[in-house]
């Protein structure tokens, strides 16, 4: 059984004191391969250092995260274009828009949000979208983005089914799923259950957002086994039928075999 993280921040200061045994525990639980979305300038080098460490298991992606797009983020990207430019990434991002915490950037996380779509577009990767509290907003720009090149995941998908069959019709877009799924509360099991599994790709975002029973811990990557299970329930077929679906999904759209 090979499984496929497509998101989670393994760099994290989190996990500074133990992430050997991180990694070994992921791969004991059959995820085989981690992609590591960047945040910002900050944490490029502890990524790129944890990619060098497990080349065969996890991938740096490039980007700035949404929440990170303050008054000087042309600057920073400027900078994380010329490592796209002088390095190999496996996707852009984390990218998107996040209007949760403060709407004060909204037009500078949209600026940020095309010029990185230009980016996928140029070096032909998957763009990784954060759209919290701003799935509308997001849409909108990647729809205006959106062509034949384009390709990518709305990243912790938590909306509806009208929401989830948007995304499907862009063409190219898969809907990440993660711990939330596991959630008493949570509505994600009636879009699972709505929609194919062609069009879904597994992630823990760790160290955030663990699945049950680990709720309010911090997740890691060894944990997207819960959410895989999860969803083999909810679509009631085997966990292996429902990691070879998803892992085949990651596959395409990394293109990184």
């Amino acid at each position: 059984m090979t499984l496929i993280d497509t998101h989670t921040h393994l760099f994290s200061e989190e996990f500074k004191d133990d992430i050997n045994t991180v990694i070994e525990k992921a791969i004991e639980a059959g995820v085989q391969k981690m992609y590591l979305p960047n945040v910002d300038i900050e944490t490029i080098e502890a990524m790129e250092v944890l990619a060098k460490k497990f080349p065969e298991n996890c991938f740096a992606m490039m980007g700035l995260h949404p929440c990170s797009v303050k008054e000087n983020f042309e600057n920073d990207l400027k900078l994380i274009e010329a490592k796209l430019s002088a390095n190999t990434y496996f996707g852009i991002g984390e990218t998107g828009i996040d209007l949760f915490w403060d709407k004060t950037f909204e037009k500078e996380q949209k600026i940020s949000l095309h010029k990185h779509c230009e980016w996928a577009k140029q070096y032909n990767l998957p763009i990784i979208l954060h759209t919290r509290e701003a799935f509308n907003e997001t849409y909108e720009v990647i729809k205006t983005e959106n062509n034949e090149k384009l390709k990518g995941i709305f990243h912790c998908f938590s909306g509806t089914i009208e929401e989830a069959e948007k995304v499907i019709e862009l063409g190219n877009f898969y809907l990440g799923i993660g711990g939330v799924v596991t959630f008493k509360n949570s509505k994600l099991p009636e879009v699972i259950e709505a929609i194919d599994l062609k069009h879904i790709v597994l992630e823990t975002d760790s160290p955030y957002l663990a699945p049950m029973p680990f709720r309010g811990k911090r997740n890691e990557s060894a944990y997207l086994i819960h959410v895989a299970q999860k969803i083999a329930d909810i679509k009631k077929i085997s966990l292996s039928d429902l990691t070879k679906i998803t892992t085949e999904n990651a596959q395409k759209l990394f293109n990184n075999d």
